[in-house]
């Protein structure tokens, strides 16, 4: 085996284990064997269940110098013959977007105007391979190929879950939380990327794109956002309102 390379012609490929048998041989990686990486991709080599070097973008001659742990396991050279047995696994490092979510269930949260209230919430969200090595360890496994929608339920259990603790820890009123998206948005996504780190990924971007309340709290926002409106003019208001009772 004297190339290693990975021609990626997918849309949804995150992880792809090199093909290391030939029928039924186990194919064998030469010393000096050609390694290509290519833009937004690592190479990863795990040897018995461990892993080991990690190559970014770029063209390699595979060789003891930039095997270095491969090299301290003794993998290397065995024999006296200079191939070794490794598996390779290619990591897509780009950004994977537009990823839908949304609450299968309410969102439940405790209001000082309104008390308890459940919402409902949708949005999309993208995320890329920042820690190959991590990811590998986290989340793949042994299967020979990993995909975005092996992850995707996954990841967006976590959103949601990550969402209802920054409610419940800002204390935020729904009025606030109707009003301002963009900031909670924000808010949002920097108290999830500690738990996207352990996985070895980024959240890169974070979007709620509605909040929905009951239809008695969405009537009470009305009339809180008509008395705004109003301002000094509650006498015709109230008037209104009696008259809108008759």
């Amino acid at each position: 085996l004297k190339i290693i390379e990975w021609k990626d012609d997918s849309q949804n490929t995150i992880v792809y284990r090199f093909p290391m048998h030939d029928g039924k041989k186990e194919r064998e990686i030469m010393t000096g064997s050609s390694l290509t990486v290519r833009e937004s991709q690592a190479a990863v080599f795990v040897s018995r269940g461990q892993i080991a070097d990690v190559f970014g973008p770029g063209l390699y001659k595979l060789e003891t110098r930039n095997l270095p742990i491969l090299t301290a396991l003794g993998h290397v050279f065995y024999d006296g013959q200079s191939r070794f047995k490794s598996e390779v696994y290619f990591v897509n490092t780009k950004q994977f977007t537009n990823q839908k979510w949304g609450t299968a269930n309410p969102i439940t949260m405790r209001d000082n105007d309104f008390g308890v209230i459940r919402l409902r919430g949708y949005g999309t969200f993208s995320f890329r391979v920042n820690n190959p090595a991590n990811f590998l360890k986290a989340l793949f496994g042994t299967n020979s190929l990993f995909t975005v929608e092996d992850i995707n339920e996954y990841l967006k259990s976590m959103l949601i879950s990550g969402i209802t603790d920054t409610i419940a820890e800002s204390k935020v009123s729904a009025l606030d939380l109707a009003s301002n998206l963009q900031e909670f948005n924000a808010l949002c996504q920097h108290n999830m990327q500690e738990k996207f780190d352990t996985l070895g990924l980024e959240l890169c971007n974070l979007v709620i794109e509605n909040i929905s309340f009951p239809a008695n709290i969405e009537k009470a926002l009305d009339e809180r956002a008509t008395l705004g409106i109003l301002g000094d003019k509650m006498g015709v208001y109230a008037q209104k309102k009696a008259a809108d009772a008759l």
